[in-house]
């Protein structure tokens, strides 16, 4: 006969009156139901609940409202990656016959998106320089749908003429789509400013530690925020609870963080420009940035943690800066606690044809840094070091 006492058993949460102070994590990828008609209750709308991860779970909810909150928006969605995000958004709002255009300077990945992938469902795409609003204008065909930018350019640095644009889409009917990873809310909120949507790699900054991967959007209009969140659940863009709740954790200190980033950036980009052998330095309150004159407006003076700049001597003194910056972790990411370095050429604009990158002023030289929360001082030492070994040769 069995034994039912050694059988498990489903055993119900245990209610209290008290709640924790951290967010617990729930990994359940279903629900359990009491019956059809709570099924059906959820479904339609008339409780709330859940049924199965892919669809929503606590922890992706708990961080999108928290992100709403900072954005000023409402209904934001979670999912697995920056990448994830993006995506959804393009295919969720483009069809066969559509044309939509880019910033020349979006992320890689997204480039590569625009580019490569989205041709091959019949999507017309195209690049512009979105310094330039009245070039942007003319790139614009009577099948334009969507434009895509990022206020601040990746790499480069540049600042995006983002009041023309937004008027000229709003003009035209076509959708604003802002990707505010580098910009973060803390200095730029897109939806303030006339977009219709924004996304984010919640990878980055807002989680701030690289231990998770995570992409956010939110659309402004209620109706096209549900039907983009359906072709994301549809197409298994789902986040893990676990990176979710990393991701929450992160965010708690994310004004500190990025503050203090900043305020190293700032530091760091004075000190990059006095350095022999160090061509120019990208950083938005500097005087001479090209874009300097819009920073004010929309940015209100505040640089941001991110900086790029350009040494002499190309590839071999580029390899000489990564080896010798021993404490600068090189790797293809930013928003980290400490402070990253990327080289664009041979990472996320490797895709690039090496006019291409010159194009955008992408050399072999250029470098983009990602600053941390270190004590500055260090943090200068330790590039001045790499920059003289960086030019020993050349």
């Amino acid at each position: 006969m069995t034994d039912r006492a050694a059988t498990p058993r489903f055993v119900p949460w245990p209610d209290s009156i008290s709640r924790p102070l951290v967010s617990p994590i729930q990994p359940a990828a279903v629900y359990v139901a009491e019956s059809p008609d709570m099924l059906d209750a959820q479904y339609e709308g008339r409780t709330s609940g859940y049924t199965y991860a892919r669809e929503g779970h606590p922890n992706a909810d708990v961080l999108a409202r928290q992100i709403d909150a900072l954005e000023g928006v409402e209904g934001g969605w979670i999912c697995g990656s920056g990448m994830a995000a993006i995506s959804a958004v393009l295919l969720g709002c483009l069809k066969s016959g559509d044309h939509v255009i880019g910033g020349d300077q979006l992320y890689g990945r997204t480039l590569r998106l625009m580019t490569d992938e989205l041709p091959r469902f019949g999507i017309e795409t195209s690049l512009g320089d979105t310094t330039d609003a009245d070039a942007v204008a003319q790139a614009l065909r009577p099948n334009t749908k969507m434009m895509v930018i990022e206020v601040v350019s990746n790499p480069t640095i540049r600042l995006a003429d983002v009041v023309a644009l937004a008027a000229l889409t709003k003009e035209r009917g076509i959708t604003l789509v802002v990707d505010n990873t580098f910009t973060t809310p803390r200095s730029f909120r897109p939806a303030d400013w006339g977009a219709d949507i924004v996304v984010h790699s919640v990878t980055k900054i807002l989680a701030g530690h690289s231990d998770a991967t995570l992409g956010y959007f939110a659309a402004r209009d209620p109706d096209l925020q549900t039907a983009l969140i359906a072709r994301s659940v549809t197409m298994g863009l789902t986040p893990s609870a676990f990176d979710c709740w990393l991701a929450e954790r992160g965010l708690m200190s994310f004004p500190l963080r990025f503050d203090r980033s900043e305020q190293n950036a700032e530091r760091l980009a004075t000190a990059l420009a006095e350095m022999p052998g160090v061509r120019r330095v990208l950083y938005p309150t500097r005087q001479d940035h090209p874009d300097h004159n819009r920073t004010g407006a929309l940015l209100g003076q505040r640089g941001g943690h991110m900086l790029s700049f350009e040494i002499e001597g190309g590839r071999a003194a580029a390899n000489r800066l990564t080896k010798a910056g021993a404490t600068i972790a090189f790797a293809p990411t930013l928003g980290d606690i400490g402070t990253t370095l990327s080289h664009p050429a041979s990472s996320s604009h490797r895709g690039l044809s090496a006019e291409g990158r010159e194009k955008l002023g992408i050399s072999e030289g250029f470098f983009r840094v990602s600053v941390g929360v270190e004590d500055p001082d260090a943090l200068i030492a330790e590039f001045a070091h790499a920059v003289a070994a960086s030019q020993s040769e050349v």
